[in-house]
């Protein structure tokens, strides 16, 4: 029996087998931390004012603006820039209906076509993938210039006035297919394409049930930069749309934009309707009202898409 005295042997050994427990403390932010959190800060507050300033002058007076110009504190607030906007009515909403469309369904369409590209020149058993990343980089490198592009598009194509143009021109982007490219050699494992060719699967079936579902991060980083260039894109709906029912949401704001312009400076027009057209037409409130109702949807979606826009941007960084 033992003592209260008598040693516990067993503790003893079981403590000296033991490591020692080493607790780190956290180490204390530097002062060149605080210094550049500080500088990020106003750099994203530098960046921040011009959208702040837009949301100001869309729900400011007219009148006040015109008379103290633009300030982040209006003296009145007024809704008439958005009045004289969702005048447009239905055009508003065709063309809102357009861009939607066009979004999505050019961004679908190119994000299935660059994967397939990239799979296949990420395959080093593929014979003609060096031929194919030369064809790729010719358009980076040499371009016709839009002339060429206009005349091959109408005389060639006979595509005038054709939805299409504002889909397939953006489809396909060098920098994007490399950017997938180097995600499938990097963060897809060649095991899992060679089980999938020994189980007797071909190269359509590999892709679609084994490479495809593992390429969701850098499809949509690149989904979402190829959706804010579909938006954004009112050139070529300059160049080659002439029907109203065609006309994207961007290509209405230019037209919003060129009507005030045409009302309030035009010379053929008498004082007297000048001057009742200048108290009913805000100027720079329905600019900046059109502006918000175009990039709104933009800026909503991006906080969601944020994270796969890094991650497929430090992905592309690698071009091996």
């Amino acid at each position: 029996m033992k003592t209260a005295t008598e040693p516990n042997v067993n503790s003893e050994l079981i403590s000296s087998d033991l490591p020692a427990i080493k607790i780190k403390k956290r180490k204390k932010p530097r002062i060149g931390q605080y210094i550049l959190t500080l500088i990020l800060g106003l750099y994203t507050l530098f960046c921040l004012l011009p959208i702040i300033l837009v949301f100001v002058i869309a729900f400011s007076d007219d009148e006040s603006i015109a008379s103290n110009g633009f300030s982040y504190f209006p003296q009145k607030l007024s809704l008439k820039g958005f009045q004289y906007v969702f005048n447009y009515g239905r055009q508003l909403f065709v063309s809102y209906g357009v861009t939607i469309f066009i979004t999505v369904a050019g961004t679908a369409l190119g994000l299935l076509i660059m994967s397939l590209f990239a799979y296949a020149l990420s395959r080093k058993d593929f014979r003609l993938r060096k031929f194919l990343s030369i064809y790729l980089m010719i358009p980076m490198l040499f371009s016709g210039g839009q002339f060429a592009s206009y005349m091959i598009f109408t005389t060639m194509y006979h595509m005038k006035d054709s939805i299409w143009l504002l889909i397939l021109p953006l489809t396909v982007s060098t920098m994007n297919v490399i950017i997938m490219r180097t995600y499938i050699q990097t963060s897809v494992p060649n095991e899992l394409i060679d089980s999938a060719h020994i189980d007797g699967a071909g190269e359509v079936r590999t892709f679609f049930q084994i490479v495809f579902p593992l390429m969701k991060p850098v499809l949509a980083s690149v989904g979402f930069m190829m959706a804010t260039a579909f938006w954004n894109d009112w050139q070529n709906a300059l160049l080659y749309i002439s029907s109203d029912n065609k006309v994207p949401l961007q290509l209405l704001l230019v037209r919003i934009q060129k009507n005030i312009e045409f009302l309030l400076n035009n010379k053929n027009i008498s004082s007297s309707a000048l001057v009742a057209m200048q108290g009913k037409i805000p100027e720079y409130s329905a600019t900046m009202a059109t502006v918000l109702v175009v990039i709104g949807p933009i800026m909503i979606a991006y906080p969601f898409f944020q994270k796969y826009f890094i991650k497929g941007l430090t992905v592309g960084s690698v071009k091996g």
